[in-house]
Parts: structure tokens; sequence; C-alpha cells
């Protein structure tokens, strides 16, 4: 028995990643039970696994949620307590070093403890400090998703491998299918990004990026926010938007936005966020979609510099536009990336990094 545990059920990456992790266990005839916060309901609720969800909110104020956080990991660890039928050999996976709750229970029962790390900044510093003391003091094995990863939060004393995200085959398949939307002066350029409303996402810089190309009147922004319709309001109450940008609220469907899109970009700045992988990346690789990323951390494994994509440090406004214009203007450089991208996408399969997932649990077992 394997069982998964994890915070927040959104669309962002760390809970889809899971979501695939799985599926692809289940097919592998692994029992698999999952423990997870229910304040929201994202690409976990889709998963036809035996659920229990354990009670979580995040409040207005960054106090009150740090409070909630915290008495959320007792009911996650009495939850987990107080089940009487799991598997008294059951691995317990947390995903992402916030349910540090499963991480206990499964330390003081003497259960093995596999940790899926996909952050790299947590604040305040002394939650950062206990999260990695707890996974120091329970984990048998950590999972990254890059090996800058690896670097950028180390944990020492335990055993560590990395496994980068995948794409699964239905995703491929529909990918495979899609044409990108390649550049033609008077057609409609359409530049995406999916993120957070935070301003480490690079929102501001997207904003400002549009705002540059309000004279090319072949060429659209659209932002899907990893949030609902009133957090993007009071997010962009006091800011005028420029014509040219779309906003969307959450979507379980981000394949419906990459099969419009020309370019992807993922504008974090490497200041204040570094990226331990960029899920989004890859899915518009497989679309065939040039992608634009940070120089730093996971995206500079993932995009090959001048043949999927660039390689570009938002902050850098003039080299950011530069990239943006030399993609829609070169019809024949856009093609030769839009291939490049299709073709490296295919080296994150779901298969591939299954394999490597059931190494770690058939050693974790023994």
């Amino acid at each position: 028995m394997i069982i998964c545990a994890h915070l927040l059920d959104d669309c962002s990456g760390s809970p889809r990643v899971l979501a695939q992790v799985i599926e692809g266990l289940q097919e592998a005839g692994e029992n698999v039970r999952l423990f997870v916060g229910h304040h929201e309901v994202g690409r976990l609720s889709e998963v036809s696994v035996p659920t229990a969800r354990y009670w979580y909110r995040r409040g207005s104020h960054r106090l009150v949620t740090l409070f909630t956080y915290f008495f959320s990991q007792g009911f996650l660890f009495w939850k987990l307590l107080w089940s009487p039928d799991l598997d008294r050999n059951a691995i317990i996976y947390v995903n992402t070093l916030l349910p540090f709750g499963a991480a206990l229970f499964g330390g003081m029962t003497g259960r093995p403890v596999v940790y899926h790390l996909h952050e790299i900044s947590v604040s305040p510093a002394p939650l950062r400090w206990f999260l990695v003391a707890i996974a120091r003091l329970t984990a048998r094995q950590l999972i990254y998703v890059s090996d800058a990863h690896r670097v950028c939060l180390p944990i020492e004393g335990v055993p560590a491998r990395t496994i980068h995200n995948a794409l699964d085959a239905a995703f491929l398949r529909r990918a495979g299918e899609s044409v990108p939307n390649s550049p033609e002066h008077g057609d409609n350029f359409r530049v995406l990004m999916l993120a957070s409303l935070r301003g480490y996402k690079g929102i501001p810089e997207f904003v400002a990026l549009a705002r540059r190309f309000m004279s090319h009147s072949g060429m659209t922004f659209h932002l899907v926010a990893n949030d609902e319709d009133a957090e993007i309001q009071r997010y962009f109450a006091n800011q005028s938007l420029p014509g040219n940008l779309t906003v969307y609220p959450r979507t379980a469907d981000p394949a419906d936005h990459y099969s419009r899109a020309s370019l992807v970009v993922n504008l974090s700045r490497p200041d204040q966020w570094v990226e331990t992988f960029g899920l989004t990346l890859i899915e518009a690789m497989a679309f065939g979609i040039p992608v634009i990323a940070p120089p730093v951390g996971g995206p500079a494994e993932v995009v090959a510099d001048g043949e999927d994509g660039f390689l570009v440090d938002c902050r850098d406004e003039d080299a950011l536009a530069s990239r943006v214009e030399q993609l829609w203007e070169d019809k024949s450089l856009y093609l030769k990336m839009s291939g490049g991208a299709r073709e490296h996408a295919k080296r994150f399969s779901a298969e591939h990094s299954l394999a490597k997932l059931q190494a770690v649990i058939a050693e974790v077992s023994k």
C-alpha cells in the first residue's frame, strides 16, 4: 500500500504531478490511498482513488494561513493515526514539504517515508527550517524534480534521486494532433503564460511585456491565473491592463490554451523565485510551441537555449522583448524551434518516470 499525502488540491504543478503518479502506480497494480486538504478542488479530485480529505483553510492574512496550516497537519496526523485499514508496511508518500503531518505519522509508526519535493522557496525562513528538519528526520528517500533543485534544497543525510516531471500518453497524443499557431503578420500571434498571481511569478513583467507590444496588432497576450475570478479582480483592482491582454481564471484543461498559443513564457524572477522544473514548459513544447524561460533552476535543464526556446532573465526587458519579436517576425526560426520543442518533449514520458519511481518504491520497501 502507498499512502499519498498532499496539502492543497488546485491546478498547479505539484497536484498535477501527484495525480499522474497515482494513476501510474494504480496501472502498475499498486494499492494507493490519498489524503488531501479539502480547501480547493483541482486535479486530484479527478483521480479514481480512495480519498480522505482533511481540514485546511487559507486565510486572507498570512498569520491566519500559517495558523490554519499547522492546525491542518494535526488533523492529517490524527486522521492517519485513526485509519484502521492502513497496511502496517505502507509507504508514506509525501508530496511537497508541506504535509509534514504525514511524515511524522510515518516516522512515529515505523513506516517508510518518501518525499517528492517540488519547491525551493518556503517562507518564512523558520518554517522552511522546520519542514526541512522534519524531512531529514523522517524521510528514507527524497525525490527531486531536477538536479538544480537538489542543489538549491539540499537535505543532508537522506538518499536522493532526480526524477523529472513527465507528460502522460493521453496528453502527448492530444498535443501531437495539434498544429502550433505559427507567426504570420496580420494573424493572431498568441503569447501565453500560466502562473499564480504572485509578483515573483513575473506577473508585472508579463503585463509590461503586453503593454510594450500594444502597437503590434497581430499579437495578443493571455494569462491563465491559478486563481478564481474574485482573486483576479482583487489583484488587478488598482491596475490599468493593456487592451491586448486577457486574463483567465484557473483551468483544469490547460491543453485548450496550448492548442491556441504561439509562444509560452515563464517569467519567474530569478532573484525571488527559482523554478524547480517548469511543467508548463514541457507541456507547451509537446504542442510544438517554443518557450521563453528563466536561465536558472529547472528550466535551464529542460529548455535548450536557441533550439526549442530561449532562456531569458525577465528583468532584462529589452532582451525579453527582442526574443518575442524575433519569434514573431522570423517564421523559419519559429518552425525550426517548434519542431525542436516537439521532439524534445518526447524525452519526458510518463513511462520513463514511472519506472524510476517504481525503483524508489522497491528500494524503500526492503
